[in-house]
């Protein structure tokens, strides 16, 4: 008889959003009012905190061959990473994947200077919500202007999506969004954005409502 074996922590973690997956998937809309929101588990997430134009600032923009935004709303990528700028002085690294070296690398980078280098990877889980409806869904909850002409790709900024707080970053232009709400949130962000997503499921209704005539 074979003794029972023990499962490692990768075997046994889930994702804040593991137990809405199938929901998800069912809830993709395609054509030109498609829809899609699908959670990204597991990425590397790094709080970055340093003081703007120091030899400690260079090291890191060094590390990462990508420059640390210097703007609100302001992003900059390089290879697997996108820096995000949250403060004059603070910035989230988001990796596309895993990457259980970057807090090291960038912690060594910046060496015993003034700041800090945190893994807060499980702080906060990423959504992805996309396709041609995607905008519209946001903008049932959230208070940013959200048309081209003052948010794109490559913006990113913290804002709230219904009452939940979220660092929100758009990829592309399809468009594409990526919602980084902190884990205990995900699980009503996740019902929400369902929820705002629902009508684009269903017959667009067009054409002007007539009135019944009073006798």
């Amino acid at each position: 008889m074979a003794e029972p074996t023990l499962a490692g922590p990768a075997v046994l973690r889930r994702s804040p959003l593991a137990h809405l997956e199938e929901r998800l998937r069912a809830a993709t809309v395609t054509g030109d009012r498609g829809v899609s929101l699908a959670e990204w588990p597991y990425i590397t997430m790094v709080s970055v905190r340093a003081e703007p134009g120091s030899q400690a600032a260079a090291r890191i923009e060094k590390a990462l061959a990508a420059d640390l935004p210097r703007v609100c709303g302001e992003t900059t990528t390089a290879g697997p990473h996108t820096v995000l700028w949250l403060g004059p002085d603070e910035w989230l690294v988001v990796s596309q994947a895993e990457h259980p070296c970057l807090t090291a690398e960038l912690a060594q980078a910046l060496g015993g200077d003034p700041g800090s280098v945190v893994d807060v990877s499980a702080n906060r889980t990423t959504l992805e919500l996309s396709g041609p409806a995607a905008r519209e869904v946001l903008e049932k909850g959230c208070a940013l202007d959200l048309h081209p002409r003052a948010f794109g790709p490559g913006n990113a900024v913290a804002t709230q999506v219904g009452p939940v707080p979220v660092i929100l970053w758009q990829t592309d232009e399809a468009p594409s969004y990526r919602l980084f709400p902190r884990s205990s949130f995900a699980d009503y962000l996740a019902r929400w954005l369902l929820d705002a997503a629902d009508e684009y499921a269903r017959p667009e209704v067009t054409g002007e409502y007539a009135r019944p005539e009073v006798t």
